[in-house]
């Protein structure tokens, strides 16, 4: 991106389809300039992985993306030996009387993390809900975020080949390590303001009548003050007035609020809650 600044990252951003809020720019703009990664935390439905996806639009830069889960390895996250590979070679070496060296690049297969390190382009890599890993892959991450290098056993150390910007995400589903914090630039993403909440929606339904958007955007804002064991994410904003179109209403009445709304909350203790409240007259 050229001429790059606060203004045009945000103007570039929206072009691609994420509105930013006033801090988003500033934090991506100086981790940019100063090469380091940024920690995104805040509630799940945010828009915390859809600003991953809208960087590397806008900065037109490759995408790698690792999504944790509990039990993700490094060998998931950086590669792991190709061992069948090995196996033919070995006898293959044996048959033929060759070396039998089989610790090198040709049969390592590289997974996301080493292959945005080895990447030839500006990228970015998303490590997704990094609060689902274990601590020790976290450990792991470490050298990657403040060394930009990466250790592999047997294989060696890989440094970083291009600009890379790596985002972490995480919904707090338990605290990160403060070494990993500490190499990070701090972001915390919550759910929008209406008025930029009205943006997002009009943003993805350019159609959508401005009464019923408004409408929409109120009851989620209030519905989102009550304790829910999950809170409807800004998507779920999005897809009821999705609903709405589609079932060619204008306003929401209680019953097709009480009918959709499967749209936007999926625990059925969040319903009864909900439900207890009257959001409409009669």
């Amino acid at each position: 991106m050229k001429d790059l600044n606060i203004n045009s990252i945000n103007e570039s951003l929206i072009e691609n389809k994420y509105i930013p809020d006033d801090k988003i720019g500033t934090i991506v703009f100086i981790a940019l300039s100063l090469k380091k990664p940024i920690l995104i935390e805040g509630p799940p439905g945010t828009g915390k992985t859809e600003l991953a996806k809208a960087l590397s639009r806008s900065l037109k830069r490759d995408f790698f993306r690792i999504q944790c889960y509990e039990g993700i390895t490094f060998e998931q996250v950086v590669g792991e030996w190709n061992y069948q590979k090995q196996l033919l070679f070995l006898e293959m070496a044996r048959i033929e009387k060759q070396s039998t060296e089989i610790f090198h690049e040709e049969f390592f297969i590289k997974r996301s993390l080493l292959s945005a390190f080895k990447n030839k382009n500006p990228s970015i890599i998303l490590i997704d809900e990094l609060d689902k890993a274990d601590e020790e892959v976290e450990s792991f991450l470490l050298q990657a975020l403040a060394e930009k290098e990466i250790t592999v056993n047997d294989l060696g150390t890989f440094n970083l080949e291009n600009d890379l910007l790596m985002v972490i995400t995480s919904n707090s589903q338990r605290k990160l390590l403060n070494e990993t914090k500490d190499r990070c630039l701090h972001l915390y993403i919550d759910y929008p303001s209406s008025q930029r909440e009205k943006e997002i929606v009009n943003m993805h339904l350019p159609e959508a009548p401005q009464e019923t958007v408004s409408e929409i955007v109120n009851i989620m804002q209030r519905i989102r003050k009550l304790k829910l064991s999950k809170k409807p994410s800004i998507r779920a904003t999005v897809d009821l007035v999705k609903t709405l179109i589609a079932m060619d209403k204008e306003e929401l009445d209680n019953d097709s609020f009480e009918k959709t709304l499967g749209v936007i909350l999926k625990d059925e203790e969040d319903k009864e809650k909900v439900q207890s409240f009257r959001y409409f007259s009669k």
